[in-house]
């Protein structure tokens, strides 16, 4: 019995309606669904750290993640593991005609129009007889920064947007003064609405600038975390408490730890 068999009997084993454990068996699509979420962050998380041992145990908290969807839609007579698998192979072949296709596509290479040509056939004939729109298929459960980069790209490729990213700071200086004059007559929701402008302007922004705005941002909270852990440690080294510091003061140990971490 191979790896994959076992780790899909204890699946079953685990939901037996009669034997198996209570919390997995009360479990549904939506209770789960967080779980699958966090399991992602944790691999993305250990690449991050370069660790490969800790890449290893992540990556088949994932996968047991799929498996359990996979069964908890198999007893709804719905799809089983071996559907998702089939389902994936067909899909990485229908889209890498220029590896697995005939010797005419092979011979013609990777071709980027082609591939989204044959991720847009893929979404119409997933839509049906509905409307088909370019953001088809964005997920709605994205962090909104990659949402809003995603949208983004989407819009560029039909034309709808800047030519450059001259247009794009244009606009965030535009969605900056809308922000001010919020501040200044309009409510929280008015400010909120236009803070939403201004980061999705931003999130344009990197995008013209070929940068991974949630990446981008990732780092820049690891890059706070460890300047101001380390200006914790500092002040403590001097004998003093962060909390009764003045600004003045915080800024000079943030300096430092910025000189320090950074250098």
């Amino acid at each position: 019995m191979s790896s994959i068999e076992k780790l899909l009997e204890i699946m079953s084993t685990l939901r037996h309606p009669q034997d198996g454990c209570p919390w997995d068996l009360q479990q549904d699509f939506a209770s789960i669904a967080p779980y699958t979420i966090e399991e992602a962050y944790e691999v993305a998380d250990a690449i991050a750290r370069g660790d490969l041992a800790g890449l290893k145990d992540e990556l088949g908290d994932l996968l047991f993640q799929v498996v359990f969807h996979a069964r908890m839609a198999e007893e709804r007579a719905a799809f089983d593991f071996e559907a998702v698998a089939a389902a994936i192979v067909d899909k990485m072949r229908r889209r890498h005609p220029h590896v697995f296709g005939d010797e005419q596509q092979r011979r013609t290479g990777m071709d980027e129009a082609g591939w989204e040509s044959i991720k847009a056939r893929e979404r119409q004939a997933g839509a049906g007889s509905t409307t088909v729109s370019a953001l088809d298929g964005v997920a709605q459960a994205l962090p909104a920064l990659k949402r809003a980069q995603k949208l983004g790209k989407r819009a560029a490729r039909i034309g709808f947007d800047w030519p450059d990213s001259l247009g794009v700071r244009a606009k965030i200086d535009e969605e900056m003064a809308e922000l001010r004059q919020a501040e200044t007559d309009g409510g929280a929701a008015r400010i909120a609405e236009e803070f939403g402008d201004l980061l999705f302007s931003l999130v344009n922004l990197a995008r013209h600038l070929d940068v991974d705005a949630e990446q981008a941002l990732r780092n820049a909270n690891r890059k706070f975390e460890r300047r101001f852990r380390h200006m914790e440690r500092l002040v403590a080294a001097s004998g003093e408490q962060l909390s009764e510091l003045d600004l003045e003061a915080m800024e000079r140990h943030w300096q430092r730890a910025k000189e320090t971490t950074d250098g």
